[in-house]
């Protein structure tokens, strides 16, 4: 007897909506399971059921989580607890992240995965929340603890010259890594909760080395003995005679730089009782009357360096505040100073 096509296909129809009757029932017995291979933080939670889930994140994610974190540099050492840093995890939402993401595909995809065996392989990162200002909190307390200034070298103009005064490197936490690392370690179960502030040295911008070049040309000129002392690269080369201003019209004392210079400069004469009737002229430079003889280096405030015709003032206090030099020496040292030399006069 031959089968009826009609009731071929009705067979072959049953037999496909009890099929898909099955699998609806079976996805729907998984839709509170988490698919094999979905972790959250690195911690497996395939198979487990949402309650299972949220018990074992809570055990091995918030405990671990909410250990307190730790930086170390040397003897020193800070810690930042889950209260300052205002921890907290979402476990029950990250569950539910992790059965959305098992739950994806269609029902013949889910149940396929499911009856042989298949995973998602997927790791998710649990919500995890903290105060961004606690961690700059604690970056400041490392960074007020370890970090040193960079010391530029310099020269220190004292009674006795010019002195060296030797660069230091500084030292510098790496506040970015640190950063970076902290960051990770209160949202992450597998970094590292301690770990160590390093630091880098910072070069001195300019080192002693480079002081000579700096320095290249300075003027010492001592007051108490009449001198005034050349140094080239920091290092005296020649020794001057002078005057300087006597009591009343002192020579100013401090750190000054050669302004200007000129050669037979003319005076233009101060409106001061001591000028007499030559007050607020200018006298041509070479004129007889003129006591700025062959060079003048522009100190401050009308003061400056000049050659005088009354060499016997040399070695006392005998200017109206300028520093008088032979005019032979004066010539001399007027080619070895450039405009902006130091002159430290003590």
């Amino acid at each position: 007897m031959r089968r009826s096509p009609l009731l071929s296909v009705a067979v072959v129809g049953a037999l496909v909506l009890a099929a898909t009757a099955a699998l609806i029932v079976y996805d729907h017995s998984r839709r509170d399971t988490l698919a094999k291979g979905v972790k959250v933080a690195g911690v497996d939670v395939g198979g487990l059921d949402r309650e299972q889930a949220i018990r074992r994140l809570q055990e091995r994610v918030v405990d671990r989580l909410r250990q307190p974190v730790r930086v170390d540099h040397g003897n020193l050492h800070w810690i930042l607890g889950p209260r300052e840093a205002r921890l907290s995890t979402n476990v029950v939402a990250s569950v539910d992240h992790a059965l959305d993401v098992s739950r994806e595909g269609t029902v013949l995809s889910r149940s396929w995965r499911g009856l042989t065996g298949g995973s998602k392989d997927v790791d998710l990162q649990p919500e995890v929340r903290y105060s961004k200002a606690a961690v700059v909190r604690l970056l400041d307390k490392v960074r007020k603890e370890v970090d040193r200034p960079r010391q530029d070298a310099t020269v220190r103009f004292t009674a006795s010259g010019p002195r060296k005064v030797p660069g230091r490197a500084g030292l510098e936490v790496e506040a970015s890594a640190l950063h970076r690392q902290l960051r990770q370690a209160l949202v992450s179960t597998t970094a590292p909760r301690r770990m160590s502030a390093h630091t880098r040295k910072v070069a001195p911008r300019v080192s002693t080395d480079e002081l000579e070049e700096r320095y290249g040309t300075v003027l010492y000129a001592n007051r108490s003995s009449f001198k005034l002392v050349l140094y080239k690269r920091l290092k005296p080369v020649k020794t001057y005679g002078i005057a300087v201003g006597q009591v009343g019209m002192d020579t100013p004392a401090g750190l000054y730089k050669i302004q200007n210079k000129a050669v037979n400069p003319a005076w233009n004469v101060p409106m001061s009782d001591w000028a007499g009737s030559l007050a607020g002229q200018v006298i041509p430079g070479g004129a007889p009357n003129n006591p700025l003889k062959a060079r003048w280096m522009g100190i401050y405030d009308g003061a400056g360096i000049h050659g005088t015709s009354d060499e016997g003032s040399i070695g006392s206090a005998a200017s109206h505040g300028c520093i008088r030099m032979r005019v032979a020496d004066v010539i001399d040292l007027y080619d070895r100073v450039p405009v902006g030399a130091p002159i430290y006069i003590a």
